[in-house]
């Protein structure tokens, strides 16, 4: 039976990384499903690999087609961005197939009840909020036009999106720190060889 794992954790924490990281990997080797967003590609993204990216028009298309198994809208400094998940090319029924999705905890609850629970494998990474902090303000500066607005709103969004509460409801009992990126890797590695 196909499995999904789902990489989640507040902005900053090192999911990308640890995203990639595992994207490179020949055993588990996984088939990666990015999400989609209307929201402008940043520099060093590139379309399909971060995300699918898309506008009003496309994200429409999609919901008429019935292809959105979960969707939410951020009203952000720039205006309204969409994310969703599409999951019509992916096949739970195939032997051994591992998934991997990045995605935050509310797409995660939304992608759950989709599958059901035994196809889903999450995996929550946590960091210092002050780490989380420099690291999200380091990569903002180097942005061509940074929005030093849009990411305060979003690390103030994460203490609420991501409050003890929500991640206890959304069924998370499992997490990695990621304090050292190899040491939090190692860890997940070893976790996913008893789960797939």
């Amino acid at each position: 039976m196909g499995k999904i794992v789902y990489l989640m954790g507040k902005s900053s924490s090192g999911k990308d990384t640890i995203y990639k990281r595992l994207c490179e990997l020949e055993k588990p080797k996984f088939q990666t499903i990015p999400l989609y967003t209307t929201r402008p590609i940043r520099d060093g993204e590139k379309e399909g690999v971060e995300y699918h990216f898309t506008d009003e028009a496309g994200y429409q298309e999609q919901k008429k087609a019935g292809n959105v198994v979960e969707e939410r809208t951020y009203h952000t400094v720039m205006g309204e961005w969409h994310y969703y998940t599409v999951l019509k090319d992916v096949d739970l029924g195939a032997e051994d197939t591992a998934y991997l999705m990045i995605g935050t905890l509310e797409s995660f609850i939304g992608t759950k009840k989709a599958i059901g629970e035994d196809n889903i494998i999450p995996i929550y990474i946590e960091l210092d909020d002050g780490v989380r902090l420099s690291r999200a303000l380091t990569r903002e500066r180097s942005q061509e036009k940074p929005q030093y607005e849009e990411m305060c709103r979003r690390f103030l969004a994460d203490a609420q999106d991501f409050s003890e509460e929500k991640i206890v409801a959304a069924g998370i009992t499992k997490r990695f720190q990621n304090e050292d990126l190899d040491a939090c890797l190692g860890e997940i590695l070893e976790y996913l060889n008893r789960e797939l």
